[in-house]
């Protein structure tokens, strides 16, 4: 039988390597710990998750949201480390900052000059006066 190590198996599955580990750990995909502690996943359990993945799915219907604010802009700035992006975007005169997972960003493509959809929700708002009015 033939194995892979994450990378490996991620690459040819065309998804991340922490990907393919969350997928193992859901018990989506089979994987083996070898005697090196490292994972190993089995070319026949590869095969049929490629096939799995690439089955065509069905629309997601919309669904209803509660969020009303909602601010078409471009994206100005992203800044990626590995786990979290920081995405600016630029609605009107209007500036967000939004900080998500990287994985989501990459998922996205989000980059400068990309038109995205601010949507805040924001659970705290904070009021100042100002020192004079």
């Amino acid at each position: 039988m033939v194995k892979y190590r994450a990378a490996q198996a991620a690459e040819l599955l065309g998804v991340s390597a922490d990907t393919i580990r969350r997928w193992a750990d859901a018990g989506r995909i089979k994987s083996t710990l070898d005697s090196d502690g490292k994972r190993y996943f089995e070319g026949v359990d590869l095969a049929k998750a490629a096939i799995a993945e690439a089955s065509p799915q069905a629309p997601k219907s919309p669904r209803a949201q509660s969020t009303r604010n909602r601010f078409v802009g471009i994206v100005t700035k992203v800044v990626k480390d590995k786990v979290v992006a920081q995405v600016e975007i630029q609605a009107g005169p209007h500036r967000f900052v939004s900080l998500i997972t990287r994985e989501a960003a990459d998922e996205l493509g989000l980059a400068p000059g990309v038109v995205v959809d601010a949507v805040v929700k924001a659970t705290n708002v904070s009021v100042e006066i100002p020192d004079k009015f």
